[in-house]
This record gives C-alpha cells, structure tokens and sequence, in this order.
C-alpha cells in the first residue's frame, strides 16, 4: 500500500519547538512557567461569549453562508474600512477557522508546483509549511538584527526569480515585534508590483501595538489591492484562540479560488461562533484595549527583566506579545539556552533559531501568555539562573 502522498514525503516536519520539549516537564509534574506559547492569556470578553450563547439559544445551528454570515462580513468590510483604510465589499471578505485557515487557503489558490515564496527571516514557521503542501518551494530574505530586523528591499530583491509567485509578510512581525513602517512597506509595494507578484498580509497583530506605533495595511497601499492577500483573526486582540475564527480580504478577481479552497475543506465556518465574532466587531472593545495595555505592562516587565541579565540585551517590542532578546553575549546558542533555562529555570522560552538562521543568537519570549505575577516570578527565575552561568 502506498503511503502516505508524495507531497507529504521530504517536506519540513511540523514542530512544536520548546512547547514539544517541555512536554515531558509537564507530563512529570514540573512547575514550567510557559512563555514560549504565543497565545492570549485573558479570557474571552464577556459579551462575545454571551452574544454566542444566545445564538445557540436562538437556534442559529444550522448551515450557513459558504462566505460567512452577512452580518459578520458587513461588520468586517466597516472594519477594514475605518481602522485599515481598506475598501472592500461583503463579497471580498472570507470568513475562515482562524488566520491559519486562510493563510492555507491563501497558498493552495495560488501556488503551483515548482513556484517559489519568499519569507522575511526571521519567519513563522508554519508558512514554510503550508507553502511546501501546495507544491511550492521556500525562498527566504534574511532580516539584520543590527538593522532592527527592518525591511531589507536588497534583501528581497535577490531573492526574485522567474520561479517567484509571492511574498509573504508577517505585519506586525512574529517573532521581533516589529511594526513595519509605510515606506517599508513600500518597498515591498514596488518589487511586487515591478515583478508582478501577490503579497500575502498576516496581521493578526494588527491591534496590539504599543506606543503610538502605528500599523499599516500593504493593501491600501496604491497598486496593492489587486494583488494582496491580507489574512486577519479574532485570536489575539479579542483574546479567542481556541475559537477558531478569522478571515481574509482580496479583490473579487481573487474570491472564485479562495473560496474553492474553503468550500472543499470546511463548507464554511461553524455559524454560531460568527455570532460572538459579530459582538467582538461592533460590541465595546475597552476590554481589548484593556488587554492590550495589560501586555504593554507586561512587555516593560519583561524588557527591563531581560536587560538586566548578563550578556542578554532586548530591544522595546513596538507591537505583538513577544520579545526577541539578543542572547549572544552569553557564549551560548539559542537552542542549547532555550535548553537550559527549561532544566534549570523551569521557564520555557522559544530558541530564536526556531524562525530560521536569521533568529539565532536571540530567544523569543513571550510575555501575553502568563499573568503579570507568574511573569514577574519567571523573571525571578531567569535572573537567579543567569547568574549560575
């Protein structure tokens, strides 16, 4: 019998990084703080759940639009409107399980065998492979840390060949807590535009900026609507991870294959849910920006905990939930610390090589995961283990 499918054999093997590793921590009992795990640690806001109560209450049980309810789409076209500056009707907006789904759909409608994707280094890792189950072939441009992890237009440009179909940008950046600026962006504007490829826009981090950064859409930039993806979700901001909703934005020359993707894979997203997601729209969001400025807290804790430890520095994350400090003062690489700080300290961090040779001699740390006084403790922790070095 064969098994299993040729596309699934010689790919980059999905990993968990230091999550995978400590597993076993946990599994014994161990009292790991988890600060490698990029996930949102408040609970989702009381009126989003409520709002999906009754729902089901209501009977909303049944199928709905393969696009994603009305309501919802409405409500995220007046979205992209007033906080992206981005025009798109309810029939350009795509309704998917979390910013991953769309991301996947995004890949499988565009690549064929043989295309090439360019990823900025450091990468998120599960782009590589989503773009390897499509057929396509990963090409990266590697980021200078000594430049802030800015936008390389050098960088980017030797990376284009005649194979390049896209390229994709993780905006706000996982893992350096960058916000890229406008004229970043349009650099990367320019090489798509004069090699006529298609931008993929992960801006799941789109609210959780930090002092006055401000985040822009590469879509909204001119000559940019018609060839970008731009792929959003409710995980971060609104604090629901575990609720699997998100959606993406493209011109309607784009919708016919995208939806072919989700219409095979799902039908369409569980309608209920959309109901909540409608609440965290159009509902109060001072308990998302109230979550925010609890991870602004947190990030200064972390920054200033980080830069007191010897040869450790940590540059201010502009936005997301993560810090990305430069470790190489310790003599150690990423991996063998990450390694160490999980045996010795019981913190679990994530090595910066994780998100590709760009990322090594950095650990990523993130600090939205935990309350503020398990973070405080995780401090502690790290502090007493960095002097035993």
């Amino acid at each position: 019998m064969k098994w299993p499918a040729e596309r699934l054999v010689g790919g980059s093997t999905k990993s968990f990084g230091m999550y995978e590793v400590a597993a076993r921590l946990d599994a014994e009992g161990v009292d790991l703080i988890h600060l490698e795990f990029g996930r949102p640690f408040a609970d989702t806001p009381l009126h989003i759940k409520e709002a999906t109560k009754a729902a089901l209450d209501a009977g909303v049980v049944h199928y709905g639009d393969f696009r994603g309810t009305l309501p919802l789409r409405e409500a995220l076209a007046a979205k992209l409107r007033d906080f992206n500056g981005l025009d798109y009707g309810v029939d350009e907006v795509l309704v998917t399980n979390g910013l991953t789904h769309a991301s996947f759909a995004a890949f499988m409608a565009a690549i064929d065998p043989g295309d090439e994707v360019i990823l900025l280094e450091p990468y998120y890792p599960q782009h590589i492979g989503k773009t390897e189950l499509a057929g396509g072939r990963v090409v990266v441009a590697g980021l200078d840390a000594a430049n802030g992890f800015a936008i390389s237009r050098q960088a980017i440009a030797a990376a284009i060949t005649p194979r390049t179909r896209m390229i994709v940008l993780v905006n706000p950046a996982n893992p350096t807590g960058r916000v890229y600026t406008r004229a970043e962006l349009q650099d990367v504007a320019d090489l798509a535009i004069a090699h006529d490829l298609l931008v993929l826009s992960d801006e799941v981090y789109e609210f959780i900026t930090y002092d006055g950064a401000r985040h822009v859409s590469i879509a909204a930039l001119p000559g940019m609507r018609a060839r970008t993806i731009s792929c959003f979700a409710f995980t971060k901001a609104y604090s629901m991870d575990g609720w699997r909703i998100g959606y993406l934005t493209a011109d309607a020359a784009l919708m016919p294959a995208l939806m072919r993707i989700t219409m095979t894979d799902v039908t369409h997203v569980n309608v209920f849910i959309q109901e909540g997601a409608i609440a965290a729209v159009t509902g109060p969001q001072a308990p998302m920006l109230a979550m925010v400025e609890a991870d602004r807290r947190k990030r200064d804790i972390v920054v200033a905990g980080l830069n007191r430890l010897p040869g450790v520095s940590c540059a201010v994350p502009e936005a997301t939930i993560y810090a990305f400090p430069d470790i190489r003062g310790t003599g150690r690489t990423s991996s063998e610390l990450a390694m160490l700080i999980l045996d010795k300290a019981h913190v679990v961090v994530e090595a910066g090589d994780f998100y590709g040779p760009a990322g090594e001699g950095h650990l990523r740390v993130c600090f939205g995961s935990v309350s503020e006084a398990r973070l405080i403790e995780a401090m502690e922790r790290l502090s007493v283990f960095f002097e035993s070095l």
